[in-house]
């Protein structure tokens, strides 16, 4: 069984959210038939420090819109690792350094990617974005 069609819903408005952030490397993955406490691991990476804050704000924000709040937060206070804890997803935000250090996606990369709308991966200019 892979994962829900809501949980796949929640990962993309948290990637959309992620990328307005300019985080980059950000990618979905159906962990459902690996482990039984989540559905998907969203990844993705911010420059630094201020960088991931800035992007763990802005998922924590459209999600709440949508009505959801993380059941729990991880990693706030030095925020190169933070984790956010929303039942059917999992949120990571790492700078570059711990995402290279701890490559997460290798545990999972028997786990299918879920497909991210084109707008996650786009350049800011191309989708209209001012710089």
């Amino acid at each position: 069984m892979s994962a829900t069609e809501a949980a796949k819903n929640l990962a993309i408005e948290a990637a959309l959210a992620a990328s307005d952030k300019l985080a980059t490397e950000i990618i979905a993955i159906d962990v459902s038939e690996a482990i039984a406490i989540t559905e998907v691991f969203l990844m993705a990476t911010g420059a630094n420090e201020p960088q991931v804050k800035a992007i763990v704000d802005a998922v924590e924000e459209r999600l709440r819109k949508i009505g959801e709040k993380p059941l729990r937060r991880e990693g706030e206070q030095q925020a190169r690792w933070v984790l956010l804890d929303y039942g059917d997803i999992v949120v990571h935000v790492q700078v570059a350094e711990e995402r290279i250090h701890y490559a997460i996606e290798r545990l999972w990369k028997d786990c299918p990617l879920i497909e991210l709308p084109a707008e996650v991966h786009l350049p800011r200019e191309v989708q209209g974005v001012p710089e």
